[in-house]
């Protein structure tokens, strides 16, 4: 049986993958973001297409180079958890 800690621990590494999983696209879909709202301001087009599609086409570029870092991520703490529910117990 598990404990309570072992359970918070388990949900905080979660919450950790999930950050560095999700992080790099969307650091990079928020400096975009950025530039663009900057060039706008400074320019007064107010085009909201130009808002999406670089953000989306950045975050997709993004995804695609870390994807292999994604992987090993989510392999390794699919991996860990399978170990703990087949031993009932934290590697």
């Amino acid at each position: 049986m598990m404990t309570g800690a072992e359970l918070l621990d388990i949900a905080r590494e979660a919450f950790w993958v999930t950050l560095l999983v999700s992080g790099p696209a969307m650091l990079a879909g928020l400096l975009v973001g950025l530039a663009i709202a900057l060039v706008q301001a400074l320019t007064q087009v107010q085009e909201m297409t130009l808002v999406f599609v670089p953000r989306i086409i950045v975050m997709f570029l993004v995804i695609a180079l870390t994807l292999p870092f994604m992987g090993l991520t989510l392999g390794r703490f699919a991996t860990k958890l399978f170990a703990i529910i087949a031993g009932g117990e934290l590697p």
